[in-house]
């Protein structure tokens, strides 16, 4: 699937059939207003009264009442199963950020795997809410309008150096990775800038700054910092 289904100038919200409810789905699309869904996620945005434009997977998770309420043309099936329905979806979407919801919470392993995607995709900003915290990939440098006293983690995926500003702990000259150190539990002093030298560190802050770090990661910003395309 290297052909996009939906190519977008402003941020798009993907819905994941993860742990998430109706009240996610509008304060995502309060910030990401267009609707995409991976798979069974389709039946969260129909509850919340929303068709999505593309319903993107292989289908092993939607039900068939929600699919009949769904247009054909909506509808984009892929039976890759070497990908999961995140992947699927984020080969899919041409945004300056994605925002997911529901690819947080309920298993574990689903989890996992949507980090995972996180990385395999670094070229392609997305943020994961969940319930408490919001999650995305480090970019090559960024900064957020976090308050003092915010919980800021920071989990390598593999080994990365860094520099930062507005931490309790700062990272410089400090190599993160999974089998020894990571960064898990600091603080904010202020506001949070933030340099990492690799793709591979999953930045993790309150929900309550969301609308900041969809902010920082948009087309918008000044300057914004990308990953190259994975080869």
């Amino acid at each position: 699937m290297n052909t996009p289904i939906v190519t977008s100038r402003a941020p798009i919200t993907l819905i994941g059939g993860g742990a998430a409810d109706v009240s996610d789905v509008h304060a995502a699309r309060a910030l990401a207003p267009r609707i995409v869904a991976a798979d069974g996620g389709a039946r969260l945005a129909l509850a919340a009264g929303i068709t999505p434009e593309a319903v993107i997977g292989d289908f092993d998770s939607l039900d068939s009442e929600s699919r009949a309420r769904l247009p054909a043309t909506a509808l984009h099936h892929s039976d890759d199963q070497n990908s999961t329905d995140f992947d699927k979806a984020m080969q899919a979407i041409r945004a300056p950020v994605v925002l997911g919801v529901g690819f947080m919470g309920l298993r574990v392993d689903h989890q996992l795997a949507a980090f995972s995607t996180l990385w395999r995709f670094a070229d392609r900003p997305c943020v994961l809410l969940g319930a408490h915290e919001v999650v995305t990939l480090a970019p090559p440098r960024i900064e957020v309008a976090t308050a003092p006293g915010d919980v800021v983690s920071l989990f390598p995926l593999g080994p990365v150096r860094g520099r930062s500003e507005g931490l309790t702990w700062p990272i410089d000259g400090l190599t993160l990775e999974p089998s020894g150190r990571i960064g898990t539990s600091n603080r904010a002093t202020g506001r949070l800038a933030l340099m990492v030298d690799a793709p591979g560190l999953l930045l993790i802050l309150p929900r309550a700054r969301l609308g900041a770090l969809m902010s920082a990661l948009s087309v918008s910003a000044p300057d914004p910092a990308r990953w190259p395309v994975r080869a």
